[in-house]
């Protein structure tokens, strides 16, 4: 298990730290020359559209706060086909925004040598990427502490630059600024994407993150919120400042605007945390973008070398250099504005993937699927930014349309040729399909990974009493009983997992009841029952519940709602009180009070159990 060393303040400057990149810094010219006059309400539009995938993001995070990110979480929840889809479409979506980031570094080159090129910019972008390869299979030591400094140097240079520049703005360049239609802004919109892609890459480190649920959600809503805020006025005073021509061929607005308001250290200032942001953004993209097909690899879905870590380095040494061979292909075969679209496809995929996923499992019935934030106005938040994401898709051009198509079929055909054989766990989305079709086709995979998870979450220390309940038999019943039948049905139960026969275990429980009564806390709202039986031989025991809502007779005409059987040897005896006194701190915990007669199903019954406060060794 990863160290969850991760607070608040890491998570939102690992998120600031992605999103505040090339988007900022080289975006705005290039989207000028599409939205026109709409390009700040571009910036808007894209991260109000964002949100429902954030949402979407957060809830499956705070419930599977797991190392690697989207592909695990749609793997485990739409299945193998869609989570190679979401690997594959991960993995480039990282690696193009690292590369947009390498281009970055490229076109700031522009500010020492005005002469440069697209060819020279790229070949610039080049050698920084073949520098990164070489940096991440040395090493991949990072700071969270130096992350923290970086954006808050970041932050700050930004709210100076939004502060001084408001008052220099000359807001006749609004109007004299081409009119775009709303076509051309959704579409600019769905390029401006990649500039918020830093969202999805927390994901990756969720596992990391002490007490995720609040953390992830605090620090990641408030990244998004300041991030949006800082685009926006950004954008908005570069517009303000310089001119239709100005801004439509430069590829460093950001800079360019800073030189009118304070001359060559405006310029040098700007840059300076431009190329900060870049270095950092690139470096780590390709650090954890190579992490994909490595956990892939490890799920047996990619080939065994893609999660070979290197002896001396510690490194995936061959997911690194194909993950940078990837980007440097599509930084020499795209222009800056076709790179930029690209990027953001892969990112809205993965969006789409992520809200599908939300969807699928509030729907599958999963006992254990229990998300400490939850996505609001669902499901009509989920379905309508997917239909949205694909119109996005559809604004941005044949190009983009054609290279979604084609990862799609190379991914089914993966799974086809490779992958299929291999896949082993269930998925959220037959648990789905088993409860539409009332039939058990989904395992119990994801429910016990899902558990863990919650167990970790509480930081609960499982103790053989866990281990016992984990194992136990239990039954759940839906019309009304009386103690004559529950003793058969625990006597039988008991002879198939212990060695004892049916009627001398019948006949044990009602010798046991006529001693005394097993009922326990007969006063409450919700009496239990607790009868035990010892059983000869050794290092046996086992525990038996049965759960009726409608009600149990027992001695004397009281009704109780479950009852706990414990079958043990004489050698358990101390296995016996500890089960006992277990129990009794159980029932009476506030989440099993609220919660044990609204359990839907005997695996949300055992999750209360296990969850339940109580006194562990």
């Amino acid at each position: 298990m990863l160290k969850k060393e991760l607070g608040t303040l890491e998570v939102f400057s690992i998120a600031t730290g992605a999103m505040i990149s090339s988007g900022l810094f080289v975006l705005p010219g290039i989207i000028y020359q599409e939205s026109g006059a709409g390009l700040s309400l571009s910036y808007l539009i894209a991260g109000i559209l964002l949100l429902p995938a954030v949402f979407s993001q957060l809830e499956l995070s705070t419930a599977m706060p797991r190392a690697g990110g989207n592909y695990v979480t749609v793997e485990r929840i739409l299945g193998t086909p869609a989570g190679i889809i979401a690997g594959i479409t991960n993995w480039l979506a990282i690696s193009l925004k690292s590369g947009f980031a390498l281009i970055g570094i490229g076109t700031f080159a522009t500010l020492i040598f005005p002469e440069l090129g697209e060819t020279q910019i790229k070949l610039i972008a080049i050698g920084a990427c073949v520098f990164f390869t070489f940096l991440n299979i040395i090493s991949t030591e990072s700071s969270g502490k130096a992350q923290v400094i970086m954006v808050a140097v970041l932050l700050l240079i930004i709210s100076a630059y939004i502060l001084i520049g408001y008052r220099a703005m000359d807001f006749s360049y609004f109007t004299k600024a081409p009119k775009s239609k709303w076509a051309n802004i959704l579409g600019a919109a769905g390029t401006v994407f990649i500039s918020y892609g830093g969202i999805t890459k927390v994901a990756s480190i969720a596992e990391e993150v002490k007490d995720p649920g609040k953390t992830l959600v605090r620090g990641i809503i408030a990244s998004f919120v300041i991030t949006l805020i800082l685009y926006v006025l950004a954008v908005l005073v570069t517009q303000g400042i310089l001119s239709h021509r100005e801004l439509s061929t430069s590829y460093t607005p950001i800079s360019l605007a800073a030189g009118y308001l304070a001359g060559k250290p405006g310029i040098w200032v700007t840059a300076g945390a431009a190329l900060l942001a870049f270095i950092t953004t690139a470096n780590a993209g390709i650090m954890t973008a190579s992490r994909n097909p490595m956990s892939m690899s490890r799920d047996r879905l990619l080939p065994p070398i893609f999660g070979k870590v290197s002896k001396k380095t510690g490194t995936p040494v061959f997911s690194i250099i194909i993950t940078s061979a990837i980007i440097i292909s599509i930084v020499a075969g795209l222009s800056i504005e076709k790179f930029a679209k690209v990027a953001s496809l892969f990112m809205i995929l993965t969006y789409i993937l992520t809200n599908l996923s939300v969807i699928v499992m509030r729907y599958s019935g999963l006992a254990n699927y229990r998300p400490t934030f939850k996505s609001p106005f669902f499901p009509i938040l989920q379905a309508l930014s997917v239909v949205v994401y694909i119109i996005l898709i559809i604004d941005m051009g044949s190009l983009t349309m054609a290279i979604s198509a084609v990862v799609i079929v190379l991914c089914l055909i993966w799974y086809v040729v490779y992958a299929r054989n291999q896949a082993g766990k269930k998925s959220a989305f037959l648990h789905m399909l088993a409860n539409i079709t009332n039939q058990e086709i989904a395992g119990n995979d994801l429910e016990e990974e899902l558990l863990t998870i919650l167990l970790e979450r509480q930081d609960i220390k499982e103790d053989e009493i866990d281990r016992l309940i984990k194992n136990a038999w239990i039954l759940d019943m839906d019309r009304p009983s009386d103690i004559q039948e529950i003793f058969d049905i625990f006597a039988e139960a008991i002879s198939e997992r212990l060695p004892i026969e049916k009627e001398k275990a019948r006949e044990k429980l009602f010798a046991r009841e006529q001693q005394a009564s097993t009922i326990i806390f007969p006063g409450i709202a919700v009496p239990h029952a607790i009868p035990h039986i010892v059983i000869e031989g050794k290092n046996f025991f086992d525990i038996f519940i049965i759960r009726n809502k409608e009600g149990i007779k027992w001695e004397n005409n009281q009704t109780v709602y479950t009852a706990f059987c414990l079958a043990g040897s004489k050698d358990k005896r101390d296995m016996h009180l500890r089960a006992l006194m277990a129990i009794a701190q159980i029932v009476q915990t506030d989440i099993f009070t609220n919660d044990w007669l609204e359990a839907k199903n005997t695996t949300e019954l055992k999750t209360i159990l296990l969850l339940a406060e109580r006194k562990r060794n």
